[in-house]
């Protein structure tokens, strides 16, 4: 690995992509993303062709990057939503909040249980277990096409399912 290669790559590029990375996701909090995209390109130096520019294939790397984050982000809202977190539910030393907290799992839990089969097995799956999209179709035995759409209506139909229990 050329070291010297890949430092003036950083001095060069570290700006384009961070500025890539705020517009890809959304957010200026951005830099620990512009790092794991040099990271991961010490990793893959060597499969690096120079044939092909090195800002096209450090922005390749920077686009998986972002992907990663934003499929991360979407994980734990998607969980946050599911599970109905809030730092107030949580607290122990509140019996009130965790009895409101055992009231809302309990609404949640049978709106899951209202669902068809598939709906509440990609819900579980997905988004309570964090499963990826091709785990979740090897466990179903469905495309990965099939586990998007699925999912993508279930969401919809448990909105719909916590709508009528509030």
């Amino acid at each position: 690995m050329d070291q010297d290669k890949l430092s003036q790559w950083f001095y060069e590029y570290s700006n384009d992509i961070y500025q890539f990375l705020i517009y890809y996701i959304g957010s200026h909090d951005v830099e620990d993303l512009v790092q794991e995209v040099f990271i991961r390109a010490i990793k893959g130096y060597k499969s690096f062709e120079e044939k092909s520019s090195p800002k096209t294939w450090l922005f390749s790397i920077a686009r998986y990057v972002g992907i990663d984050e934003i499929r991360k982000n979407q994980r734990k809202r998607m969980k946050d939503y599911l599970l109905l977190k809030s730092d107030e539910w949580i607290d122990e030393k509140n019996p009130e909040a965790s009895l409101h907290l055992n009231e809302t799992n309990k609404e949640l839990y049978s709106a899951i249980r209202q669902l068809k089969k598939t709906y509440r097995d990609v819900i579980i799956l997905r988004g309570i277990k964090e499963l990826s999209i091709s785990e979740t179709a090897e466990v179903l035995n469905w495309s990965e096409g099939k586990v998007r759409l699925t999912f993508h209506r279930a969401i919809k139909a448990l909105q719909k399912e916590k709508e009528r229990f509030m």
